[in-house]
């Protein structure tokens, strides 16, 4: 969940084997198979998530086949107007905080509003790096320079309105910066997943970057980046040292959630089975063993009560993107 001084809180934040034993078929209506599209390029959380789930799903016999499509561009609205274009039911596409800051961003055509929401799956907190040798010993330091010049410390993160943008933006805000001076010396470089981030701050082409933890924690425990702070109200089991935003002296903290969506076009039988996919899932040991190691927080929920969660999370970020100028 992402709450600040004076900002109100941003988020409130398996079917049966196909066949039996002996190949005889349990039931008609199960699903054999799952396509995943990740509306990210291959490295970032999204794909991650995708991957990961596509693991479980097949490793535990759940479906028999999960593959995963890369379609990015535009925080992840270029995959959901694929979506809404998809003739297979039987279709997941990953989604989170990052799209539904996107889809008003990009003005997207399509909306989340048009899906099937399916289930929340998990949710992370966000760290920001610096490269190795970066002048900035801690984040008062970062926060001190982007403050004194501007424009000249850029911070590169996920699209435009997603929740790394608005992590930069709300740690100007707590620092005591009015929206219009946010608009004035933020420079935000938005990436298109986590592979072009760290590219970015290994060739010190940007001042820091804010990702998922799990994104940026193999080149900081290898050295190669240097983490400040995790936006969680505690800190991270994959990065123990690094301390909150909150210690550091800014009342902000941020979780980021990622969960899974299917076409509106779909019957509610259809949308039935998949959240039973997702439900056997959720209750493995495999998928429990990914979030361990993922350092995820196990965010589950599904069906109507992952449709009611996206409704409010969408009225709360576009209230927030306005506040910080981000949408009219």
């Amino acid at each position: 969940m992402l709450a600040s001084a004076g900002v109100a809180v941003l988020l409130l934040a398996g079917c049966s084997n196909a066949s039996t034993p002996g190949g005889a078929q349990e039931d008609e209506s199960a699903i054999t198979s799952i396509k995943v599209i990740v509306p990210a390029d291959p490295g970032g959380g999204w794909d991650q998530t995708g991957r990961a789930l596509a693991e479980v799903l097949t490793q535990e016999g759940i479906v028999g086949s999960a593959p995963v499509t890369n379609i990015g561009g535009a925080g992840g609205t270029i995959g959901l107007a694929a979506l809404a274009n998809e003739k297979d039911p039987h279709t997941l596409m990953l989604t989170g905080f990052v799209m539904v800051g996107a889809v008003e961003t990009n003005d997207s055509a399509v909306r989340l509003e048009d899906t099937t929401p399916i289930a929340r799956l998990t949710e992370e907190a966000s760290v920001i790096v610096v490269p190795k040798d970066s002048p900035y010993k801690d984040l008062g330091d970062l926060v001190d320079d982007m403050i004194d010049n501007g424009k000249d410390v850029s911070v590169t993160g996920g699209s435009a309105g997603g929740v790394d943008h608005i992590l930069a933006a709300q740690l100007l805000k707590v620092a005591g910066q009015s929206s219009a001076q946010i608009g004035e010396k933020l420079n935000y470089v938005p990436n298109a997943g986590g592979g072009e981030a760290v590219t970015l701050l290994l060739g010190n082409k940007v001042s820091a970057g804010i990702s998922g933890i799990s994104e940026f924690a193999e080149q900081v425990k290898a050295g190669e980046l240097r983490a400040l702070a995790v936006s969680s109200a505690e800190p991270s089991d994959l990065l123990p040292d690094v301390p909150t935003i909150i210690e550091s002296g800014y009342e902000l903290e941020i979780t980021n959630w990622r969960g899974v969506i299917a076409s509106g076009s779909i019957s509610e039988d259809d949308r039935k089975a998949l959240v039973a996919v997702l439900d056997k899932m959720h209750e493995s040991g495999a998928w429990k063993d990914i979030l361990e190691s993922k350092g995820w927080a196990d965010a589950y929920m599904s069906g109507v009560e992952f449709d009611t969660s996206l409704m409010q999370s969408i009225g709360d970020v576009n209230a927030v993107l306005k506040d910080l100028g981000l949408i009219d």
